[in-house]
């Protein structure tokens, strides 16, 4: 990701979703200047305990994002938030929140499951076509380790869709490519990959 979004020591990134800080761990590691956000406080605890000195964390929701042309890159990995805000149609509200953090000419990364893999592989899959939500069952554990099944919503697109999204928000798309969740590269948009990675840049 760092070469791909031309990233370099000094330089500010915003991780949207950003988890127990995996991803800001490993840039802020490189001297990239890191800023993680998540709904979960949970999360955000965990990614504070014992974080690198670049790399800043705080309980915020995706979708209420205020920060204007502050950073070079923003990231939105592993479905951090984009993806399961499609249940009440704020998924377009994640990526423009995104778009209006980084400064013109500044980057953008974020992965979304695909359509076209969850209607051809994903055996049990209860996929909305109309809304293009699918639906599933998961377990999840809280901090005793206790079991709890719920349910989770997560938006699916095609690499059209996704033009079409950073079009709407001044977004110039520089690349989708299929990946494995955690194993990205460049290969072009197939059916046969669970993800799509999408490059794109702010237009000036």
């Amino acid at each position: 990701m760092i070469p791909a979004l031309g990233l370099e020591s000094g330089m500010r990134v915003l991780d949207v979703g950003c988890g127990p800080g995996r991803h800001a761990y490993a840039l802020a590691e490189r001297g990239i200047i890191v800023h993680g956000i998540d709904i979960s406080e949970r999360f955000v605890d965990l990614a504070n305990d014992g974080a690198p000195a670049d790399a800043t964390f705080e309980r915020l929701d995706a979708r209420n994002l205020a920060f204007e042309a502050e950073f070079d890159a923003a990231i939105c990995l592993c479905q951090g938030a984009f993806g399961l805000m499609t249940a009440d149609g704020h998924d377009e509200t994640v990526i423009a929140g995104m778009a209006r953090a980084v400064r013109p000419g500044g980057r953008l990364a974020l992965s979304a499951f695909s359509s076209y893999f969850v209607m051809k592989h994903w055996e049990g899959a209860d996929f909305d076509a109309d809304l293009g939500v699918n639906h599933e069952r998961t377990e999840i554990r809280n901090d005793a380790g206790e079991s709890i099944e719920t349910s989770l919503w997560t938006g699916c697109y095609t690499p059209r869709e996704l033009r079409l999204l950073c079009a709407a928000h001044g977004l110039g798309v520089e690349s989708i490519s299929s990946v494995e969740p955690g194993s990205y590269g460049s290969d072009p948009p197939t059916s046969e990959t669970a993800e799509f990675l999408l490059l794109a840049r702010r237009r000036l």
